[in-house]
């Protein structure tokens, strides 16, 4: 198959994130996948060292999900969930409540990351509101954070591209933390970097500076993902729990990324031993097979807002038409039972060391100025041209590609999360693959 077979129209089609043009002149087409690989329209096999977008973390195509989607589908395929319900939503519900941190039980479903970000913030809007102190409404978010393209999710987000066309209708009373990333001190750092955890002081400034009775939660990824691999320095999220604490206010991980194995736990907040009070995910939650995506909450937050409305009225006036659409909870639940029965984040943790030994491999390689990794992540940074900022890192992205395998990559700075069913094979050959590109492209 190639392009001329397709006899694709690609006019139509206004891409996401993409500089379409570009696309369109030279386009890059996937037409089939299965476990690590895809196949591109030319007919060869492309390992996906990206778990797709973040997402497929047990691999494309499982028999299990594709069954277990199949079957709802024929059985019913669409149930609304605004009063009333299917087995499949609750079911998916329970499984996920089983593996989030201890307390974070109940859990209300969303169709994607961006909507679990704003769901969120309106959670915690609403707990505050429902305890008896609703001018807490200032939100605070960190610089080079990304959550999702809602307008709350770019607002507390902190990445210049994604705010700048909409900065005169982002939401108002909300601050940001300064981000976590130092070169200088911490290039080339194998895991968590020491340099750094005062940066979490910087929320007692801001406390200073609009009140604790003022602010309702605070948002951040535990490892920022999209912003280019950002490993949280050791002891900054512990600061972070303890400020929250102290002044009342909510902690929220958005774990889209982080969630469902990526670091070896079901959840990052288990890993770096800090619960916060609401966790965002999606991507992984259901292998990415259905859109979906999930808000995990303690069990006060949710008690305090549904124990204070009116008996008979509904309490949370938020939700959407496809939460806990059926075949997305029923691929949830398959995909939750497949991660279990194959150990998959215990797998990750173990390939852990063998992962960053490949990708610190690359570090005297021509234009790279630091590498960073946690778990199954990895971020190459690149020394940007002058006067083409991401230039450099595309060129390597495109090489890959047509070299066989696809990464990703933000600016100049290439980005790795591989599905977790990844063979220590295949660790090599990605990377392999990585260092070719690299030291062909100036």
């Amino acid at each position: 198959m190639n392009m001329k077979d397709l006899n694709l129209d690609m006019t139509a089609f206004w891409m996401p994130f993409t500089n379409n043009r570009q696309f369109k002149s030279s386009p890059r087409l996937l037409v089939k996948a299965e476990g690590m690989y895809y196949t591109s329209s030319d007919n060869r096999q492309i390992l996906d060292g990206t778990a797709g977008l973040w997402c497929v973390n047990a691999g494309h195509c499982r028999t299990e999900i594709v069954e277990a989607i199949r079957q709802q589908a024929g059985e019913m395929d669409f149930a609304p969930t605004f009063q009333m319900g299917h087995p499949k939503a609750f079911e998916a519900a329970s499984k996920i409540a089983a593996i989030t941190p201890q307390g974070l039980d109940r859990i209300f479903f969303t169709n994607s990351g961006s909507e679990s970000v704003d769901t969120a913030l309106k959670i915690a809007l609403a707990y505050h509101r429902a305890r008896g102190e609703g001018q807490r409404t200032r939100l605070i978010g960190r610089e080079r954070g990304y959550h999702g393209v809602g307008f709350g999710g770019i607002s507390v987000g902190g990445i210049s591209p994604n705010r700048k066309a909409y900065s005169g209708q982002l939401l108002p009373a909300v601050d940001h933390l300064p981000h976590t990333l130092n070169i200088k001190e911490a290039a080339f750092t194998k895991g968590q970097p020491t340099w750094g955890a005062h940066l979490a002081d910087e929320l007692e400034r801001l406390v200073t500076l609009h009140d604790a009775s003022t602010i309702a939660a605070v948002i951040v990824e535990p490892l920022a993902g999209s912003t280019g691999v950002l490993v949280p320095p050791q002891g900054y999220l512990q600061k972070l729990r303890e400020i929250c604490d102290k002044h009342g206010i909510l902690l929220i991980f958005d774990e889209v990324i982080t969630g469902l194995g990526r670091l070896g736990k079901p959840f990052a907040a288990q890993y770096f031993g800090v619960t916060p009070d609401i966790i965002t995910m999606a991507k992984g939650v259901n292998n990415a097979a259905v859109p979906m995506g999930a808000v995990a909450v303690k069990t006060n937050v949710h008690d305090t807002i549904v124990n204070a409305g009116n008996t008979g009225a509904i309490e949370f006036f938020h939700g959407y038409t496809y939460s806990g659409h059926p075949l997305a909870a029923a691929a949830a639940c398959a995909a939750l039972d497949l991660y279990k029965n194959e150990g998959l984040f215990e797998r990750a943790a173990k390939l852990a060391p063998y992962f960053e030994k490949a990708i610190h491999g690359l570090r005297d390689l021509p234009n790279v100025i630091d590498i960073r990794n946690l778990g199954l992540v990895g971020g190459i940074e690149m020394s940007t041209r002058d006067g083409k900022p991401g230039a450099r890192a595309h060129e390597v992205f495109v090489k890959c590609f047509e070299k066989g395998a696809m990464v990703r990559y933000t600016g100049d700075i290439l980005a790795f999360s591989p599905p977790l069913i990844v063979s220590e094979a295949q660790i090599d050959e990605l990377f392999g693959i990585v260092a070719e590109a690299i030291r062909e492209t100036a």
